[in-house]
Formats: structure tokens, C-alpha cells, sequence
């Protein structure tokens, strides 16, 4: 006869009242498998925790955003969004795709040149380029958008340094109904600023003005937002036309789409409140096909979609380590994954299954990780089945961000792997080792103790 599990005993206190709108039991199915491969199998070979990126969902998710934008508007190009997974691996599915680079630092430019991209195909963002940075980005024909007027007179003081022109946007800021509004960022609209800088490039002759660049903000819940920042952005080119009679080769309106994970205080959930690609596609394009654009000359539409396009398409896999009660009476359960790996987790609710099978037996619990630090919580409150010490779960939607804003802090980063399109796990990302942090220190000889 097989052995059962050990289920420890549960008090949990009966509602007699009404039953909420999700009706009396919450309903778990386990996650054992990611693309058919095995949950555990992939944490016995590659550790645990483990960052684990599904190839075919990225390239899913990329074929739906580009369908959505490319039926309503004749030309559309993506560009990803480096910051918000620059691991090489993951840059280069989307180039594979026929997306360019959006970079906001030498970095991240690097990377992309390292990466095989062309330079003409780099879009340099950002508040901080170098001298040399712009220098590079000159040289190798990308595209400079330009944030602040000390940058625009810098790059003009270049241009007459190289043999051709430097090809520019510049960034716009703009009230688009969205608080607080991001006007840190660019030249703002409204004051008419970013007229001014409009004007003062063309007058200056030295630099090429390609584009205008927006980004509204980030998670954007409204597609409307979108439909006024594309607006505004083309009553720009409309008048730039206009008084010099110059037509730009492109609109970039930047990212900030929302994906379907669920912010904390939300009522509902991510994957029934956050807009379709189609909704912003809509907004979009509408804007721009509606406005005085010149019909003959309509510019290439940039996207800079970096969240939406990734976050499905990451999952972080675990272990429990321990289960405890709060002095408040609260169950908690600790697993081995903490907020230096999943930095996401304080602005989420993320989705959280085990990833073996279990009894109906639920309760609420608060879920912490193993780091030495009281906000080191993954969810203040959710409802799980029994977890016992060693079984495993999977945290779902983590592939934006979590993997460049991650922290060397206490534990050491685990594994990276990917499964690719034919079930294939490649690790793309090396787990750290002691070598790996201390190699980059130094101790004065009066300080070592052998």
C-alpha cells in the first residue's frame, strides 16, 4: 500500500454568513510543468530557487502585440525595452522577432552592440549620455533621444565634429489624465517647451530630426492615456511640417503597457482589468490615422513594449523552508526566495501555486522569504493549500524587471534557464559564487588575517 503524505492539522474557522463572489472553496490546481518540462525535475538539476523563461511564450506574446498594432497602422516597429530584462538570451528572442534596441545607458548600449544589433537600430534613451556616449551613438547612426536642452547643446557642439548628422528625437512630456504626471523626463508640451526644442534643432541646421518620443508613465491601466499622448505627439509633427515643411521618419510612443499581473490593493485581477494589446493598439492608432498627419507620409510607428511583452513568460520556482504561527495567530510559511530576487513583489500580488499535488484542505497564510529583513514578504496574505517543509512553488508573471533589478543581498543570484521552442533547457545565467562578488574586492595588507 502507498505511503500518504503527512498533512499537519488545520483549525480554520467556519463562515456561516453569505458566501463571497467566488462562491464558498477556492479551487487549486497545481503547477508541476512549465512547456511540459517538470517543475522539480528542472530544481534538482538546476537548484532551487530558479528563474526559469519560457522561449514560446515570449514569442506568443510578440506575435499577439505585433498582430494588434500591425493590422491598424501600416508601419510598426518594436523596439525592446533593455531595462527590463537585458539578459542576452531574452534580447535576442525579440531581435529574432525583428525588434530593435531601446537602451538607457552605455550599458545597456553595449550590450545591444555585443548582441549583434545594428546601430542604426539602437534607440539611445535616457537623461544621462556621456559625451562619449553620444560620440558612439553618432558613429554608428543610432537614434539619440534627446532629454534636456544641455543635451541638445552638447550633441550640436559634436555634430560639427563628425561628417554627418547626428539623427535625433527628442523625448515629450505630457498630460495624458495619468497621476502623477512623469515630467522629469523630456521636454514638456504643454509649457511649450518641447516646441522650443523642436525649433531650435531645426534652426541649428547641425542635427537631423527624425522623431518625437513619449513615455507616458508605467503600468498604464487607461489605453485613453495613449490615445492623447499619440495626439499630441502628431499636432507636433503637424506643425513642424508645417512651418519648415520637414516630415519625421517616425512617432515613438514609448512603453508603460500594463500586464496581467495584479497590483496590490487591487480588487480584481490583473488578467481581467488590464488592457489587450488590441485596446492600446486601438487608442493608438486611431489617434494617429485621425490626426492631420499627411496621409502620403505617415511616420513608422515605434512601440517600446517591455513588461507586457516578458512578464508571462518568467516564473520563479522555489522551496519551503519552514512554517511557523505570528504572534497575532497568522499562519506564515518561508521558502527560500526573497524580495532581492523577486523585487516585483512589492507592488504585486503575484500569482503563487505549488508545484506538487495536495489536498483541498486551504488556509490563509503569509508568505515570507529566508533573507534577515522584516519586509522580506512575498504576499501578506494569501490562500494556500498545507505546505510542508521541502515541497515546492511557483511564482508566476516575474519576467519584467525582476532579473535587472535584483540584488546581491545576503544569498547569493541561482540559475537562469530557458526552455526553448522544442522543450529544450538551456542555462542562460549562471548561478553566482563567492568568487564572483569578492573577486571585484581588495584588503590592505594590514587588514588580512592569512
Amino acid at each position: 500500500m502507498k505511503k500518504l503524505n503527512f498533512e499537519r492539522p488545520i483549525i480554520k474557522k467556519l463562515n456561516v454568513g453569505p458566501s463571497h463572489k467566488f462562491g464558498l472553496k477556492t479551487e487549486f490546481e497545481p503547477l508541476t510543468h512549465i512547456d511540459e518540462i517538470s517543475v522539480k525535475d528542472m530544481l534538482s538539476e538546476y537548484g532551487s530557487p530558479l528563474f526559469i523563461i519560457s522561449e514560446k511564450s515570449i514569442r506568443k506574446t510578440y506575435a499577439e502585440a505585433k498582430r494588434a498594432f500591425e493590422t491598424r497602422y501600416p508601419k510598426v516597429q518594436f523596439a525592446w525595452s533593455y531595462k527590463t530584462n537585458y539578459l542576452n538570451a531574452v534580447c535576442n528572442v525579440f531581435h529574432k522577432e525583428g525588434s530593435w534596441a531601446e537602451v538607457v545607458s552605455r550599458f545597456e548600449y553595449d550590450k545591444a552592440v555585443d548582441n549583434g544589433v545594428d546601430g542604426n537600430k539602437i534607440i539611445f534613451n535616457g537623461p544621462e549620455k556621456t559625451e562619449d556616449d553620444l560620440n558612439l551613438a553618432v558613429e554608428n547612426g543610432s537614434l539619440i533621444h534627446i532629454d534636456h536642452f544641455d543635451e541638445l547643446y552638447t550633441l550640436i557642439e559634436i555634430a560639427q565634429k563628425h561628417k554627418k548628422k547626428p539623427k535625433v528625437a527628442i523625448r515629450v512630456n505630457m498630460d495624458t489624465g495619468i497621476y502623477p504626471m512623469w515630467d522629469r523626463f523630456g521636454f514638456n508640451y504643454e509649457n511649450g517647451e518641447a516646441w522650443e526644442a523642436v525649433n531650435r534643432i531645426m534652426m541649428s541646421n547641425k542635427l537631423d530630426l527624425v522623431g518625437l518620443h513619449t513615455h507616458i508613465g508605467t503600468f498604464i491601466m487607461t489605453a485613453s492615456a495613449y490615445a492623447i499622448a499619440a495626439s499630441k505627439l502628431a499636432d507636433l509633427a503637424v506643425n513642424l511640417r508645417r512651418k519648415y515643411n520637414h516630415n519625421l521618419n517616425y512617432i515613438d510612443i514609448g512603453g508603460g503597457f500594463a500586464s496581467r499581473n495584479t497590483l496590490k490593493g487591487s480588487y480584481l485581477l490583473g488578467i481581467d482589468t488590464s488592457p489587450a494589446f488590441d485596446d492600446y493598439a486601438e487608442a493608438i492608432t486611431t489617434s494617429l490615422i485621425n490626426s492631420q498627419l499627411d496621409p502620403e507620409n505617415m511616420p513608422m510607428l515605434i512601440l517600446e513594449t517591455g513588461r507586457a511583452l516578458i512578464d508571462d513568460a518568467g516564473s520563479l520556482a522555489g522551496t519551503v523552508i519552514a512554517n511557523k504561527k505570528l504572534s497575532d495567530g497568522r499562519h506564515a510559511t518561508i521558502v527560500n526566495f526573497g524580495v532581492n530576487l523577486l523585487f516585483t513583489a512589492f507592488w504585486y500580488e503575484h500569482k503563487i501555486t505549488p508545484a506538487q499535488e495536495f489536498s483541498q484542505h486551504s488556509e490563509t497564510t503569509s508568505l515570507f522569504g529566508p533573507l534577515c529583513m522584516n519586509i522580506d514578504q512575498i504576499r501578506e496574505s494569501i490562500y494556500l493549500p498545507a505546505l510542508k517543509k521541502g515541497d515546492n512553488v511557483v511564482v508566476s508573471r516575474i519576467g519584467a524587471y525582476n532579473m535587472t533589478q535584483w540584488m546581491q543581498f545576503i544569498t547569493l543570484r541561482p540559475n537562469v534557464v530557458m526552455i526553448d521552442t522544442k522543450q529544450n533547457v538551456h542555462v542562460i545565467r549562471q548561478n553566482e559564487t563567492n568568487k564572483d562578488i569578492t573577486g571585484l574586492e581588495s584588503v590592505p595588507e594590514h587588514l588580512k588575517l592569512k
